[in-house]
C-alpha cells in the first residue's frame, strides 16, 4: 500500500507555530508599559497621605515615626503640636505594658492627643470635646450590640473635617461589628470570626504595583494597577465599579486595570506644564480615598468595593479606630466586665487583632498626614 501523508503530524506544527506566534506577541505586548508620570528625574507616586502628600519622596526607614515627626515639628515650631505628640507617644509606650482589658483606655487618649497633634500643625479648628459617644442595646456582648454616633462637634469631627468628611446632625448610629468590618488590617480576622459572606463579603480587593502613567500624545494621566492572579477574574471587574482593562497588556494571567476617569498631564521633558499639578492633586484626592493600606514591612494596598449596599461606611479608616476604640476605652473605664466577656466570646480574636494592632495602624496614618511621607520599619528590602 502507498504510504499515507502525515496530516496529523503537519497539524501539530501547525498548532505549534500558532502557539508559537501566541507566546511572541505576549512576549512583545508585555514590554511595552504606560511611561509613569514625572517630575524631572523624580516620578510621582501613590503615598500613604491623603491630604498634601509628598509624592516624589523617599520612604523614610525608621522603626518608629515619634522621634522623626517631633523633629519636624519643632523645626516647624508647632509647640503645642509637639506637646500633644509626646503625651501621644507616652500613652503608646504605656499601653505596651498593659493587658487586654486596661489597655483600650491608654490606647484611646494616645490616638486623642496623636489626632490633636495632626489638626494644631494642620491650623484645622476643632473643639476639645471627643466628638463622640457609645452606648450598648442589648445585655449580650456582641459586638453589633455595641454602638457609635459621630457628633457634630469634637476632636474625631475635626478629623472628619480634615480628611473632607463633614459630619451632620443626623449622622447614622454604626455597630462596632461594621465599623470592624470597614477595616482593612482585620477584615480578614473579620470574615474567619464571622463567616457569613451572605451578609459580610470581601470588601477590600488587593492591588499590586498602583501608579499613575500618562499619554503623552493625548496630554492625559489616569490611575493604574495590578491584581493578583486569583483576582483577575471578571467577578472582579463588576465589582470594582469606574475601573476596566487596560487592553496595551498582556491580560491572560494577570490583569492590569486603569480608572476609567482621566486628568490633563501636559508634559515636555517631564517637566509638567500649565497647570497639570492642580489637576493631578484634585485626581489624586479622589481616587485615594477608594484605597486603602495596611502598614508592614513591605507596601500592602487595597481597593475597597463600593458595589455593595450593606455595612458599608464611607470614612477613612482613622476615624473608624477612632470611633470603635473610644466605645471600647468607655468599657474599659467604666464597665470591665463587659469588655471581659466580649475578649471571652466567640469574637476574642478579633477583638484581640484590633486593640493590639489599630494603635500601630492609626499612628502610621497620623505620622504620614503630618510629614506626608510614607515610613517602613527598617531590615527588610522591598
Amino acid at each position: 500500500m502507498p504510504r499515507q501523508p502525515k496530516i496529523i503530524s503537519v497539524k501539530r506544527t501547525s498548532d505549534k507555530n500558532k502557539e508559537d506566534i501566541k507566546v511572541l506577541k505576549r512576549a512583545l505586548k508585555n514590554k511595552s508599559t504606560r511611561p509613569q508620570i514625572q517630575n524631572g528625574k523624580k516620578y510621582i507616586n501613590l503615598k500613604r497621605a491623603v491630604i498634601n502628600p509628598d509624592c516624589e519622596s523617599k520612604t523614610v526607614l525608621t522603626d518608629s515615626t515619634w522621634t522623626y515627626v517631633e523633629i519636624l515639628l519643632n523645626q516647624m515650631k508647632a509647640e503645642e503640636a509637639v506637646t500633644y505628640w509626646r503625651q501621644a507617644k507616652n500613652f503608646y509606650i504605656a499601653s505596651e505594658q498593659l493587658d487586654l482589658i486596661s489597655k483600650p483606655l491608654t490606647t484611646y487618649y494616645c490616638l486623642l492627643n496623636s489626632t490633636k497633634a495632626l489638626l494644631k500643625f494642620k491650623g484645622v479648628n476643632f473643639n476639645l470635646k471627643h466628638g463622640v459617644s457609645g452606648k450598648r442595646i442589648d445585655k449580650q456582648a456582641k459586638l453589633q450590640n455595641e454602638f457609635i454616633q459621630i457628633k457634630p462637634q469634637g476632636v474625631l469631627s475635626g478629623l472628619c473635617s480634615y480628611f473632607g468628611q463633614q459630619v451632620n446632625q443626623n449622622e447614622p448610629v454604626h455597630t462596632i461589628k461594621d465599623l470592624f468590618y470597614n477595616l482593612p488590617f482585620i477584615h480578614r480576622s473579620f470574615q474567619l470570626t464571622y463567616n457569613s459572606p451572605a451578609a459580610y463579603s470581601e470588601l477590600f480587593v488587593p492591588i499590586i504595583n498602583p501608579r499613575f502613567v500618562h499619554d503623552k500624545h493625548r496630554k492625559k494621566g489616569w490611575f493604574e494597577f495590578e491584581l493578583e492572579k486569583e483576582h483577575s477574574h471578571k467577578r472582579t471587574l463588576t465589582r470594582l465599579q469606574g475601573f476596566s482593562i487596560d487592553r496595551l497588556y498582556d491580560n491572560s494571567e494577570i490583569y492590569t486595570l486603569r480608572r476609567n476617569k482621566v486628568f490633563d498631564w501636559d508634559c515636555k521633558r517631564n517637566i509638567p506644564q500649565g497647570n497639570s499639578f492642580a489637576k493631578f492633586g484634585r485626581y489624586y484626592r479622589n481616587i485615594r480615598k477608594r484605597l486603602n493600606y495596611i502598614y508592614s514591612h513591605e507596601d500592602l494596598w487595597y481597593i475597597k468595593r463600593f458595589d455593595l449596599q450593606n455595612h458599608l461606611i464611607d470614612k477613612h479608616p482613622a476615624i473608624l479606630i477612632f470611633a470603635a476604640m473610644h466605645r471600647l476605652s468607655e468599657l474599659s473605664r467604666y464597665q470591665p466586665q463587659v469588655l471581659k466577656r466580649h475578649l471571652e466570646s466567640s469574637h476574642s480574636w478579633l477583638l484581640t487583632e484590633f486593640i493590639n494592632k489599630s494603635m500601630f495602624q492609626f499612628i502610621d496614618v497620623i505620622s504620614s498626614e503630618i510629614t506626608g511621607h510614607d515610613f517602613r520599619m527598617t531590615g527588610f528590602r522591598k
